[in-house]
């Protein structure tokens, strides 16, 4: 297997825009208020990072990558994207404001600082850090440039159940929130996978990697602004073939305004019409709500299902016409400065808090 490729994900209904497809983007257009480039393309979610700048006014101008054949699916998708002949042509281009990247993670984070100090924003996809050591030089630079460094947390921003819970949970439909549990389980579609995939050196490990998404929604979704890690485990329970590998994990957080617990895991069976039954259970102190965010096992099609209990009674709320603002609001805060997408701050400790996470891990073994 080439190590540099990207893989295609199974998937259904929303969950598509992460696809690596090579069908020519159609989506809205919108009028261009930033210049954009995307650079690394071996994860498949690049195509929803484009998607979602261009529906909040990102004009796509250029791209590079190393590689031609995935170089030639994405201008297939984009046409409009220029190919560039180095990434130094995008860094040296002072009308392009915003680089986007879903490169291999570990090179993810060292882009980020080069975007910086060439005096662009940047948007990563997640993980958008994979150690420690990467994530205090990347606030060490953002610091001193002032740039954006924002990591597409695809599994809030892009989902439009998650972003209604968002909206209820602020307007005090369920009260104080006390707990969040979110589950993420993937399907591994070996046959796919690019060798860097299998390899915790370029992918951070799990926790790092697919539990990004969780942590960022336990900080969100409790409001919390500081937290710490009580108890976090990984384990290679199925895969022996791949020593690097990781394919469950699990923590337990605590925060300042609530607690939570993630699962994640690589476990999806073939009998599932989707790359995975992800889950968001919001506890608090007058309801809850549960998100099915890819399938309803037992009933609905599509995705992005929310169910809401409270005092009155339990009912199930059609998201399908919410809007999704994460690529609006990143290029507002381009524009302006400002942090409506997500602050700086949370994202960082999004970050740390999963780092922390994949280095205290102990090692569960299951005989």
């Amino acid at each position: 297997m080439n190590n540099r490729r990207t893989f295609l994900k199974q998937t259904t209904g929303l969950a598509a825009l992460s696809a690596f497809s090579p069908s020519l983007y159609a989506g809205p257009k919108v009028a261009s208020r930033i210049r954009f480039a995307a650079i690394g393309l071996n994860h498949g979610h690049i195509n929803g990072q484009v998607e979602a700048v261009i529906r909040g006014g990102g004009e796509l101008v250029a791209v590079y990558a190393k590689e031609p054949d995935l170089v030639a699916a994405f201008t297939k998708r984009f046409p409009q994207a220029k190919l560039a002949r180095s990434e130094a042509e995008i860094l040296d281009d002072k009308n392009i404001q915003l680089v986007v990247s879903a490169a291999i993670p570990d090179e993810r984070g060292p882009l980020g600082i080069r975007v910086m100090k060439a005096g662009k924003d940047y948007m990563a996809d997640k993980p958008g850090i994979t150690t420690l050591e990467q994530l205090a030089e990347i606030r060490k630079v953002q610091q001193q440039t002032k740039r954006i460094y924002s990591i597409m947390f695809s599994e809030r921003f892009e989902n439009k159940a998650t972003v209604k819970a968002g909206e209820l949970v602020k307007a005090g439909a369920i009260g104080q929130v006390v707990q969040t549990i979110g589950l993420g389980p993937h399907r591994i579609s070996l046959t796919s996978r690019p060798e860097w995939f299998f390899d915790k050196k370029h992918y951070g490990g799990i926790i790092c990697d697919i539990g990004s998404h969780q942590v960022d929604q336990f900080l969100f979704f409790t409001g919390s602004t500081k937290g710490e890690v009580v108890a976090s485990q990984t384990g290679n329970i199925h895969y022996p073939q791949y020593p690097n590998f990781e394919d469950f994990g699990d923590l337990t957080l605590r925060g300042d305004k609530g607690t939570g617990y993630i699962r994640v895991d690589w476990f999806t069976p073939d009998g599932l019409n989707t790359w995975g039954d992800g889950r968001l259970t919001i506890l608090g102190t007058d309801g809850y709500i549960e998100i099915r965010k890819n399938v309803d096992i037992a009933g609905r099609t599509g995705g992005s299902h929310l169910f809401l209990v409270d005092k009155k009674e339990t009912r199930y709320i059609d998201t399908s016409k919410e809007v999704t603002p994460y690529g609006t609001q990143l290029v507002d805060d381009i524009l302006n400065r400002t942090e409506t997408a997500m602050t700086q701050a949370h994202c960082f400790l999004a970050t740390e808090l999963a780092l922390k996470a994949q280095k205290q891990a102990q090692r569960l073994k299951i005989a």
